[in-house]
């Protein structure tokens, strides 16, 4: 869109769009981690490993 020298509104817009599809993709794959990998891991009795990997997922994450 810039090299096309589309007006910045309409760019901004689109990366508005952007950001708010990766931040919904983000939420997706949060959840299903934890309905999933976090569930699994403290039947496993591996939830307290779990859990600090995903604090520290989350962590770069919202960073960044």
């Amino acid at each position: 869109m810039a090299e096309r020298e589309d007006d910045c509104p309409d760019i901004l817009v689109q990366i508005s769009a952007v950001r708010a599809a990766l931040s919904q993709v983000g939420r997706v794959l949060l959840e299903d981690h934890m309905e999933t990998c976090i569930l699994e891991a403290a039947r496993n009795g591996t939830g307290k490993e779990a859990v600090a990997d995903l604090k520290a997922a989350l962590e770069r994450y919202i960073d960044s």
